[in-house]
C-alpha cells in the first residue's frame, strides 16, 4: 500500500498544462468551476503549496496563520475581480509570488510574523483578482469563491504536509529544494 505522504508528494510534481484561466464554458456549477480554477494554473499551485511550506518551515503561529490569511485576503480580490475594478499586474503579480515565496522557503527566510503574513496577503490579492475576474459569467458569484477558496486551502495543506519535513535533517534538503523548484518555476512565469 502506497502511504499517502507518497501520493501528495507525486501529487505536487505531476505536470499541469495550463493555466488557471478558465474558457468561461458552461459546464459545472459555480462551485465546481471555483475548486477547479486555482488547481488547473500552475502560476497559483506553485504560490498556494509554497505559503504552506513556507508556515510549517517558519511553524506556530504561521503554520496557521500564513495559510488562513491568503485565502481570506484572497477572497477579498475575488471580490474586486469579480466587481471589474482593473488592478495593473495581476500576472506579474502572481509569477512573483512562486518565486519570492519559493526563495522564501528556500532561504529559509524567517521575518517577523506581521511580515510574513503582509507579504502572503498581497500577493493573495492578485490571485484572488485573477479568480474574480475570470468567473464565468453563468456562476454563482459566492458558490465560485467557495470553490476557490476551498481548493486553495486544499492546496496549503499539501504544502503544509510537505513542509512537516522539516523536522528532520534530510526533510529539510526536501522542503528547500521545493522552494528551488517553485522559485524557477515562478520565476519563469516572471520572465517568459
Amino acid at each position: 500500500m502506497v502511504s499517502s505522504r507518497y501520493l501528495v508528494l507525486a501529487g505536487l510534481f505531476l505536470p499541469l498544462v495550463a493555466l488557471a484561466h478558465s474558457d468561461g464554458g458552461a459546464s459545472g456549477t459555480g462551485f465546481v468551476n471555483g475548486l477547479i480554477h486555482p488547481v488547473t494554473g500552475l502560476d497559483h499551485v506553485i504560490a498556494m503549496v509554497a505559503v504552506g511550506l513556507w508556515g510549517a518551515q517558519l511553524g506556530m503561529p504561521a503554520l496557521w496563520l500564513l495559510p488562513v490569511a491568503f485565502p481570506m485576503i484572497m477572497a477579498l480580490g475575488g471580490a474586486v475581480g469579480a466587481a471589474g475594478v482593473p488592478l495593473p499586474g495581476i500576472e506579474i503579480g502572481i509569477a512573483a509570488s512562486g518565486l519570492l515565496l519559493g526563495l522564501a522557503v528556500l532561504g529559509n527566510v524567517r521575518p517577523p510574523l506581521w511580515v510574513a503574513v503582509l507579504l502572503v496577503s498581497f500577493f493573495a490579492i492578485f490571485h484572488g483578482h485573477a479568480h474574480g475576474a475570470e468567473m464565468p459569467g453563468f456562476a454563482n458569484p459566492l458558490a465560485f469563491a467557495a470553490g476557490f477558496v476551498i481548493a486553495t486551502g486544499l492546496l496549503h495543506l499539501s504544502g503544509i504536509a510537505l513542509g512537516l519535513l522539516w523536522r528532520w535533517p534530510q526533510g529539510r534538503w526536501v522542503v528547500r529544494g521545493s522552494g528551488a523548484v517553485i522559485a524557477v518555476v515562478g520565476g519563469w512565469f516572471l520572465f517568459t
